[in-house]
């Protein structure tokens, strides 16, 4: 083989500095990659400047010249250069073409266009969950791989969440949410819940920013109180320090933040949609999302419920970014052989 890597991790999500699940996920596995098999592994990271929008033309046009000498290029983070031939692409959900009214009219476009071309000449798909796997199958016509993603050992009961508190002047106690302002996390349905909290006494408080291509869904959650975008450092103990966590997305590909907040001990109470039963299993209580009366009464019992703050950490534990890493690269193993 000539020389260059043998597989070229594309870290262009990894290189923005707002953490949403795609770039938890390309940040840990890239960490996991590089440690699990130094010499198999590059990684190639645009400037900050091209991390984000700008970043599409280095994805497409200088991405394959750096991977021309490597077996496999790597793209963790939903999208891969259409050009270059030895893609493998984690695609971790298909909500841009199930319900394209959830992102901006040209985000969506784009999606439309890149996702079906990806998937066509992809040598391999990997998704998180069988949920996702199903979606890509019905609208992609792809078989992916599952591998499911992980929580790391700084999410726990013990993560001190007084440097949080202090940060973000949280004196009340308080029930989280983190979801990016946008129509698919349905923060909307929360308000019924943030006004009979508010009563009790305590906040509903939501962790998570804005992004161009979303669009916003928080209307009509006026009584939480917004967060923005809370610096990684102090999302363990913003988490531990929760009465309850609750996430009453309409749509989601594997539900990170729910297990980030179990691993915490924290009680989940979670929307009864998507990939969420799947990853979180009998450790949470489940809500209609498009009752906000219902989600309400679960957050109102999770508070306080002992078994849900044991229950949480046990079904965490089974997820783990090495586990995360192994499972990819036991797929490249597989696509190496078989080239070889």
């Amino acid at each position: 083989m000539s020389a260059g890597p043998r597989v070229l991790v594309n870290a262009r999500a990894a290189a923005r500095p707002a953490l949403g699940g795609v770039e938890r996920w390309t940040r840990e596995l890239v960490a996991g990659l590089v440690a699990l098999r130094p010499e198999r592994y590059a990684v190639a990271r645009p400037p900050a400047a091209l991390a984000h929008r700008a970043g599409h033309a280095w994805e497409q046009a200088f991405l394959p010249l750096r991977a021309r000498s490597a077996a496999l290029l790597l793209g963790p983070a939903n999208l891969a250069p259409i050009a270059f031939p030895r893609n493998v692409v984690v695609i971790h959900d298909a909500a841009p073409l199930r319900e394209p009214s959830w992102y901006s009219p040209a985000y969506a476009a784009y999606q439309r266009h890149m996702l079906p071309a990806i998937a066509r000449r992809a040598r391999r798909m990997i998704t998180d969950s069988a949920f996702s796997r199903a979606e890509l199958g019905e609208l992609l016509g792809v078989d992916a791989a599952v591998v499911p993603g992980g929580v790391d050992a700084r999410f726990s009961p013990r993560a001190d969440h007084e440097p949080a508190r202090a940060a973000l002047g949280l004196v009340r106690p308080y029930v989280l949410t983190v979801a990016s302002r946008t129509a698919r996390k349905n923060l909307a349905a929360l308000g019924v819940a943030a006004a009979r909290l508010a009563a009790q006494g305590v906040d509903l408080v939501a962790a998570g920013g804005t992004r161009p291509q979303l669009r916003d869904g928080a209307g009509g959650a006026g009584a939480l109180r917004d967060l923005g975008p809370v610096p990684d450092a102090y999302l363990p103990g913003l988490y531990a320090g929760a009465r309850c966590f609750v996430l009453p997305s309409l749509y989601e590909g594997f539900g990170l933040t729910c297990l980030e907040a179990m691993a915490c001990g924290t009680p989940v109470v979670a929307a009864r949609a998507g990939a969420l039963p799947e990853t979180c299993a009998e450790a949470v209580l489940y809500a209609d999302p498009h009752d906000p009366g219902e989600i309400a009464d679960a957050i109102e019992r999770a508070m306080d419920d002992p078994a849900l703050r044991e229950a949480g950490p046990r079904r965490a534990a089974e997820f783990t970014w090495e586990r995360t890493a192994r499972g990819v690269d036991a797929g490249i193993d597989e696509l190496l052989a078989s080239r070889s």
